[in-house]
């Protein structure tokens, strides 16, 4: 039931989705905790395709095995497919009005702010793992090569997963 909430409510693709998963997954059924979640997270990030198929996928198999698996997928993309045939149909139908229009690009500013706040959970658990110092540091050299340096995402995730096990954070340590 928690990932078909997350394939009614998931609005936007991926990025809107995933304030949702994790609400689902770590607050309501507990399913994994904030640090194995952002796990999931990077690791869905550095795969190619849609991030909260992979993460229905990974975490359904980690929960109920094949069967966890297909139900995860099947109930994070039904209503999805569902939404966009109806959708497709009413917007084709009403393509001229200005109202359709205006209403697509309200969801902008709505998934920038879930977006927002799922960043700043992060940024908190990031200063736990690795301290203000080494977080704002990896936060801004992020930003510099994502940005500025034009690295693929996949390869920064892969360079700060690396950083983490080589160097290690302060995982498990009280702050």
């Amino acid at each position: 039931m928690g990932f078909f909430r997350v394939g009614i409510f998931g609005f936007g693709g991926g990025p809107s989705s995933i304030p949702l998963v994790h609400k689902e997954v770590v607050e309501h059924y507990k399913w994994m905790s904030d640090e194995e979640f952002s796990d999931v997270l990077a690791l869905g990030n550095a795969m190619p395709g849609p991030i909260a198929t992979k993460m229905a996928g990974y975490i359904g198999y980690r929960v109920g095995g094949i069967f966890g698996m297909i139900n995860a997928v099947f109930a994070t993309t039904f209503p999805s497919v569902v939404a966009m045939i109806v959708m497709l149909m009413a917007l084709n139908a009403y393509r001229d009005v200005s109202w359709v229009n205006g209403m697509s690009e309200a969801v902008v500013p709505v998934v920038g702010v879930l977006l927002a706040v799922l960043t700043w959970d992060f940024v908190k658990k990031s200063k736990s793992a690795f301290g203000w110092g080494k977080a704002i540091a990896l936060i801004l050299g992020s930003f510099v090569l994502l940005e500025m340096a034009n690295v693929h995402p996949a390869i920064l995730i892969l360079g700060i997963l690396l950083y983490a096990l080589l160097l290690g954070g302060k995982r498990g340590a009280k702050t």
